[in-house]
């Protein structure tokens, strides 16, 4: 089932995502409240086509907190290591946590705004996992029953910032670093799902990857985060991206694609 977030003439709502084969189109099916509140939600019946006039699609949850994982794929521990931001290439044997404000995300489509205080923009293709319920000190083995589903991130980075500040604050938390998107996946195969990427149009293979080889699982991240942070429904863990990270530049156009969830498109601007 996919869950969305849109605007029809400015006005927020939520939806379900179906296909019609009839005419090979996708629909959203609207809602009557708040997907992840306490009271259930039902369609109210209305539906419109996903490329009707009018219609945005806005990142899928606006976060309380998002929470990233760094260096959580071995290869992209490596690719930083050489890059000289880490002394060494093995990766770190505990988690390295960091977050992102909520200011900071953006919906597909939205422009990512390189900021004039930096001049090496990174993206950063990830599996993002966003919470369904209340969550604190969860145990590995529940960790998955507080998961509503799945959507695309690009931890944009600053990596000159990254390098110079003694916290990553300005570098991963600036306005528009965290895309999500296009809408949350309640159905993937978490443990092995396909992670690419594609710039202006052509493939990045060497930032492609699979959650297969995360270090640390997604059950163990969730654990972790909620033995110190209670989880709300809506917020969102960035589970790591899984090798290189490379520049971006104002009128570059980023793709995030994550297998049986879809694909999230944003465009760089100048500040």
């Amino acid at each position: 089932m996919r869950i969305a977030r849109f605007s029809l003439n400015d006005q927020p709502q939520y939806a379900f995502v179906q296909h019609d084969d009839t005419d090979n189109k996708d629909y959203l099916i609207c809602l009557d409240g708040y997907p992840l509140g306490a009271k259930p939600v039902s369609p109210t019946g209305e539906r419109h086509a996903l490329d009707e006039e009018g219609i945005r699609l806005l990142a899928p949850v606006i976060p309380s907190k998002v929470f990233g994982l760094a260096k959580n794929y071995a290869a992209h521990a490596k690719f930083m290591a050489e890059a000289g931001q880490a002394p060494t290439p093995v990766p770190p044997e505990q988690m390295v946590i960091f977050s992102k404000p909520s200011t900071s995300v953006i919906g597909p489509d939205d422009p990512i705004v390189y900021p004039d205080f930096s001049h090496n923009m990174n993206f950063e293709p990830e599996l993002a996992v966003v919470i369904g319920r209340i969550a604190k000190h969860v145990s590995e083995a529940d960790a998955m029953s507080y998961v509503l589903g799945y959507t695309c991130v690009n931890d944009v980075t600053l990596r000159d910032l990254q390098g110079g500040d003694p916290m990553w604050t300005r570098a991963k938390g600036f306005d528009t670093s965290c895309p999500l998107g296009p809408w949350i996946e309640t159905d993937v195969d978490y443990a092995n799902t396909k992670i690419s990427f594609s710039l202006n149009g052509k493939d990045v293979p060497e930032a492609s990857g699979t959650t297969a080889q995360l270090i640390h699982s997604i059950p163990a991240q969730i654990s972790f985060i909620s033995s110190f942070s209670t989880l709300l429904p809506g917020d969102v863990i960035m589970t790591g991206t899984p090798n290189a990270s490379m520049e971006l530049r104002p009128g570059d156009e980023p793709v995030v694609h994550i297998e049986g969830v879809g694909s999230l498109r944003n465009v760089v601007v100048h500040a």
